[in-house]
């Protein structure tokens, strides 16, 4: 039921090493040893809450088709490899969730099937109930690759605890701050050792919201060539830098690679952090007041990432098993599934028609279909390549240390620009593959 790629391929397709370590499931079951006619399914799940979001959706799933449903649940760290493994050995679910960043790599890879035959031919599927960005997501060379679950804008979390102790008005809700405005506010609230202003994570997956903000971007729009080097994303990345080294508004970094902006945030003594609504259902836990805003708007306004994950379908599924499978990626993302998903406060639902169910607090919730409906503020859909995971191994390297202040920007920059264009480059040469398959 899904497509058999080498060992070799998948390293290839994943940007991944070391796959000989199965990893474990927390399903009730798995696709190779489901019952016939079973609605297998797979998906990322990491807490006991996720979990139960997904039990209710097997349920749901068993009412809506009147089969058996069996999702196999895999930790978030281990969940790509554990797919890759069932390609290879022909045991993947019907359907499968990939993360957006992900999903162009399997679909230039023929791991899975474009949907838009399924989606022409099925006249009560409705794609236009689904957000813009979230189609974009889910596209690669000109296709439909999956249905989105989920989307949500990077937007900026703030200690409302913190501020009222400071006697400090929050931010506007509908008005986003100037870049100036955030760094001069950061600097005036912290307290080196007690407090800080802000924190995010040392990495690209952050960075590329400023980035956007500033109009700049990884790749030009014909993802030929890297533009990190451009001056858009050179003053984009440098701001970030400073506000760690230069004005010290961040915790000290003790480790580059576990840093986390939410724990640092969840301490309680960091007033702005940057991060996405997928993190609602965790600051809920947090022991003093807080709420959302818009991202802090650069030359090009408030435009930070926009980000998405979906279901796709593998590309070996045909006959029956394929009539089964679309009927269980419909269910998987219809309203009523998606109302489970938003109500346990998970994340943003991909469908317009959900997103009501995405409630408060915090207070300021509502900004979030805002933005994705451009009408306050705005959004990037996060721009990817089909290597996108050599591109962040890249980028992994050397940038991180330049949030120590042991590297400047401009050096790692110009070193990293002739590789990055080399991966644009083998990007270039996967999508005329794939054309080529397609003709």
């Amino acid at each position: 039921m899904s497509t058999k790629l080498s060992r070799r391929g998948l390293l290839q397709l994943t940007g991944l090493a070391g796959l000989g370590a199965a990893v474990g499931t927390t399903a009730a079951g798995c696709a190779s040893s489901a019952p016939e006619g079973a609605a297998t399914w797979a998906m990322w799940s990491s807490s006991p809450a996720e979990r139960k979001v997904w039990e209710d959706f097997s349920q749901y799933v068993e009412k809506q088709l009147g089969v058996e449903s069996v999702p196999t649940l895999t930790p978030s760290s281990g969940y790509p490899t554990k797919l890759d493994l069932q390609l290879v050995s022909g045991t993947a679910s019907l359907v499968t969730a990939i993360n957006g960043q992900l999903l162009q790599t399997y679909a230039a890879r023929g791991a899975h099937r474009p949907l838009d035959d399924l989606i022409a031919a099925d006249p009560d599927f409705e794609l236009d109930d689904f957000y813009p960005a979230i189609r974009k997501i889910n596209s690669f060379n000109g296709k439909t690759y999956g249905i989105g679950f989920d989307v949500a804008p990077t937007v900026l979390y703030y200690n409302k605890t913190l501020l009222a102790k400071q006697g400090i008005t929050p931010p506007s809700a509908t008005e986003p701050m100037s870049w100036a405005t955030f760094r001069d506010l950061t600097i005036e609230l912290t307290r080196p050792g007690e407090q800080y202003g802000f924190s995010c994570a040392p990495a690209i997956d952050d960075l590329v919201s400023w980035i956007y903000c500033a109009g700049g971007n990884v790749m030009n729009d014909d993802i030929t060539r890297s533009t990190l080097g451009d001056p858009e994303a050179m003053e984009a990345i440098q701001f970030v830098v400073d506000l760690f080294v230069k004005d010290k508004v961040t915790p000290p970094i003790t480790n580059l690679v576990t840093e986390s902006s939410l724990s640092n945030f969840m301490d309680g003594n960091v007033v702005f952090m940057q991060n996405g609504p997928w993190q609602v259902v965790n600051v809920r836990k947090a022991e003093f007041d807080w709420d959302i805003v818009p991202f802090p708007a650069g030359a090009n306004g408030s435009t930070p990432r926009v980000s998405g994950s979906g279901f796709a379908i593998p590309a070996a599924v045909r006959g029956d098993d394929l009539e089964l499978a679309w009927r269980l990626l419909k269910t998987l993302t219809s309203t009523g599934a998606l109302d489970i998903y938003a109500k346990a406060g998970r994340n943003n639902p991909a469908r317009l028609s959900a997103g009501t169910a995405f409630k408060p607090p915090p207070d300021n919730l509502g900004i979030v279909q805002q933005i994705l409906a451009g009408k306050l503020a705005g959004g990037h859909p996060f721009d990817v390549t089909s290597n996108w995971n050599q591109v962040k191994q890249l980028l992994s390297q050397d940038l991180p240390r330049t949030f120590l202040g042991q590297v400047t920007v401009a050096d790692v920059i110009g070193g990293l620009t002739p590789r990055l264009d080399v991966l644009m480059q083998q990007h270039q040469d996967t999508v005329r593959q794939a054309t080529a398959r397609k003709g």
